[in-house]
């Protein structure tokens, strides 16, 4: 497996005990854009918590963007969520 899929999935884990989390890297259908050029990857995540009760769509993302703080910092280019409760 992907050792940065497993450190996104961690993270995820860590911040929200996911009753159900999918991430896919798609680095791959982004060859010789811009961002790849850096070494960081593209990612979708799809992330089911109840962490995420009463919180907004944007709160969700912005939820899930603090809890991967570091992976944005060294690995993730650019992420694609589908968070729900």
């Amino acid at each position: 497996m992907n050792d940065r899929i497993e450190r996104i999935r961690a993270a995820l884990e860590a911040t929200f005990q996911p009753a159900q989390l999918q991430i896919e890297d798609d680095s791959h259908l982004h060859a010789g854009h811009a961002g790849a050029r850096s070494g960081k990857g593209h990612f979708s995540v799809e992330i089911r918590s109840p962490a995420f009760a009463g919180m907004t769509p944007v709160q969700c993302h912005r939820a899930v963007y603090a809890a991967l703080d570091e992976l944005m910092q060294s690995d993730i280019h650019a992420l694609s969520i589908k968070a729900s409760v």
